[in-house]
């Protein structure tokens, strides 16, 4: 069976000309549970007053998904190990580049995971890589974009 997902996109012209380029870019995004996000294009891309810098623009929208479901993934793959996560913080980066046609691309997502763990069990550096590698092989977000995605993590442990 495939999964599908879903998401709903609004946006309207309001008292903008439009046909003279001078529209605001701003819109929003409606999810299955409810959630509505403010969503723009990137100020990087459309200058203010026609972007909003306060919504979320699709690139960034692109690098937390990729975080997020690694996130997960690493979560679930530590739990099955008997690994006790205290808590993850990952500060995800796009970058991007011109390809030979002269386009913009996402060329690579770096993944920066601050992961602490607590317990009565200390991961050792090769288990937290094997994690980490699982976790990306898992991620379909991942496997679903061209772009390169590294993973430069930190960890740390107590014992409680």
């Amino acid at each position: 069976m495939m999964t599908q997902y879903s998401a709903t996109v609004e946006w309207s012209r309001r008292d903008s000309v439009f046909t003279d380029n001078r529209y605001s870019r701003a819109h929003l995004w409606r999810f299955d549970g409810g959630l509505t996000v403010p969503a723009s294009s990137s100020p990087q891309a459309v200058r203010v007053p026609f972007s909003d810098p306060g919504a979320v623009d699709p690139e960034e929208a692109l690098i937390a998904s990729v975080s997020s479901c690694h996130m997960l993934w690493f979560l679930s793959l530590a739990a099955k190990a008997g690994l006790k996560v205290e808590s993850y913080v990952d500060t995800a980066v796009g970058r991007a580049a011109w390809n030979e046609a002269g386009k913009e691309w996402l060329e690579r997502v770096e993944l920066r995971p601050a992961v602490a763990f607590c317990g009565d069990r200390e991961p050792g550096d090769r288990e937290i890589l094997d994690l980490h590698r699982a976790a990306h092989e898992e991620c379909f977000i991942a496997n679903s974009i061209r772009a390169q995605v590294l993973v430069e993590g930190s960890w740390s442990y107590s014992a409680y």
